[in-house]
């Protein structure tokens, strides 16, 4: 039984530490990515955004879209209907700035996503005076000089896509769980720590950047064909092109999220069977990960009780088992200082929330436990009201809500 043990914890801990060197890494890449100059490409860009329902704060967030410190682009809203909640909030903000603002009425998707369906009416209403197309999302608060850095590296026309992604900010909401909200922040934030600089990067849907004339060359709208993740779905266009996602972690979006369990639950399963679906091979390594944490940290917290019961020695083995969830909080800790520099403006509501990203840090690899054991077993997603089959990557089932 000790064998068993020392065999378990041994390599759990070996991961823990190389998990947390790659944390020392992220945190020095951050610092190297902020001290670099926005650069001078200046295209101009359609800023896409869209949006369904009429969410708390959605008109706040719709108009930070409007106050970036960058000239040349205008923003199109795209909604599946004239009758969306959406649609008053849109209304007032096109009132209320010179911004250019258009609206594109999508329609009811058939066989894809209401979302990638969304997306892919506008794409193909753009014109050629458009060079760059950055889609975003209708929840999320960019700073004012979020949209010229995350276009710059796009000055290399070699660059397939420019990616950033969402950090999770736990919002005290009524009838909303604090708890629920901190686990999910510090889920999410364990996916953003996967991107960095490195071939691996993936694009995500609320904050990525693309070359109008990359996107019809290699034929990213016929990966959305019958596609319910846009932003995944986008990724094995531009990967099956051969170029390269560049992560640009200066991005990184503030989010306010404010959950049930329930909702949490929902919404980190769906994310892990889209993963499944358009990303088998993150999926896997992923599975692997977590399914290790999981059985190694309960498997160690066993024999070590039995020692305790038994009268044998115990203490050794309880520091040993410690040091597996020890790594986990101290990887959470060095995500925390990386993003509070990230995020200077938000440095109070960081300071609020940090004890989260550090003690719950070894607490979520059981929430993706369970989120992967739920993919091995179904396909079926709701998003936004609308209930899905994932048959494969091209074929999508919309069922009844």
């Amino acid at each position: 039984m000790l064998q068993i043990f020392y065999i378990l914890v041994c390599q759990q801990i070996l991961q823990g530490l190389y998990s947390l060197w790659n944390g020392f890494a992220w945190l020095g890449m951050v610092r190297r990515r902020l001290a670099t100059h926005a650069g001078f490409y200046n295209p101009k860009v359609a800023l896409i955004c869209p949006c369904k329902g009429a969410d708390p704060g959605l008109e706040a967030t719709l108009m930070c879209l409007t106050h970036f410190d960058y000239p040349n682009y205008e923003i199109f809203f795209a909604v599946a209907s004239v009758n969306d909640p959406a649609m008053k909030a849109i209304e007032r903000i096109k009132t209320s700035t010179q911004r250019k603002i258009n609206v594109v009425i999508a329609g009811p998707p058939l066989d894809r996503g209401e979302k990638v369906n969304n997306l892919s009416k506008v794409i193909d209403q753009l014109n050629e005076a458009f060079e760059v197309i950055v889609f975003t999302d209708a929840d999320t608060l960019p700073s004012r000089g979020w949209l010229i850095k995350l276009i710059t590296p796009l000055g290399d026309p070699r660059i397939g896509a420019a990616t950033t992604y969402r950090w999770l900010l736990p919002m005290r909401a009524p009838k909303k769980s604090a708890l629920a909200s901190a686990l999910g922040s510090v889920w999410n934030a364990s996916i953003a720590t996967m991107l960095g600089d490195h071939a691996q990067n993936f694009c995500w849907g609320g904050g990525t950047a693309i070359r109008r004339m990359t996107f019809l060359e290699i034929g990213a709208d016929n990966f959305w064909r019958g596609a319910v993740a846009d932003d995944l779905a986008l990724t094995n266009a531009v990967r099956g092109a051969g170029m390269p996602i560049v992560f640009v972690p200066e991005c990184i979006t503030p989010t306010p999220y404010a959950a049930t369990f329930s909702e949490l639950v929902e919404f980190t399963n769906r994310q892990i069977i889209l993963t499944r679906v358009y990303s088998p091979k993150i999926w896997l390594s992923g599975a692997i990960a977590h399914f290790s944490y999981v059985i190694t940290f309960l498997t160690a917290l066993a024999i070590t009780f039995s020692k305790f019961v038994s009268g044998d020695p115990w203490i050794s083995l309880a520091v040993f088992t410690l040091l597996i969830p020890l790594l986990a909080a101290m990887k959470g800790a060095l995500r925390t200082i990386a993003i509070t520099e990230l995020l200077p403006e938000w440095k109070v509501k960081m300071h609020e929330w940090s004890w989260s990203w550090t003690a719950l840090a070894p607490v979520v690899p059981f929430l993706f436990f369970w989120n992967f054991c739920v993919s091995l077993a179904t396909r079926q997603i709701r998003w936004r009201g609308l209930r899905y089959r994932l048959v494969s990557m091209n074929q999508t089932d919309i069922l009844r809500p």
